[in-house]
């Protein structure tokens, strides 16, 4: 699988590594209708090529290289990258009710500010 996006994203949706990325993995993009309901960004693993230009791009820190890399309390957003594509309805209704769930799992986390929340999740 390739890079993940994690909970700092979540409301933040800074789209700075949608504008490194070579390939256009990233959505949804501010000119796509998902964007304004979507809680975050999302990589799709069949588009990304691995090379990494999103991770400094991300202000929030948000990204990681590999389901490996990724904060056990970050996990169950893995499969809210797998699964959203873009345009697809039930693809993004899906990996909303995985954000959703994990939103509601780690209130006190989500009440960090999404600067600081990759740096709670370590803890």
């Amino acid at each position: 699988m390739a890079f993940i996006i994690t909970d700092p994203c979540i409301t933040t949706k800074d789209t700075a590594c949608v504008d490194v990325c070579p390939v256009d993995c990233i959505h949804p993009r501010k000119d796509e209708p998902e964007f304004e309901q979507s809680p975050m960004l999302f990589i799709n693993p069949d588009e990304c090529i691995d090379c990494g230009a999103c991770v400094p791009a991300c202000p929030v820190s948000a990204i990681y290289d590999s389901p490996d890399s990724t904060p056990a309390s970050q996990k169950d957003l893995i499969e809210a990258n797998s699964v959203y594509r873009s345009s697809d309805a039930g693809a993004f209704d899906k990996a909303k009710s995985v954000v959703d769930a994990h939103v509601s799992s780690h209130a006190d986390l989500m009440n960090v500010p999404a600067a600081e929340r990759a740096a709670a999740h370590q803890s």
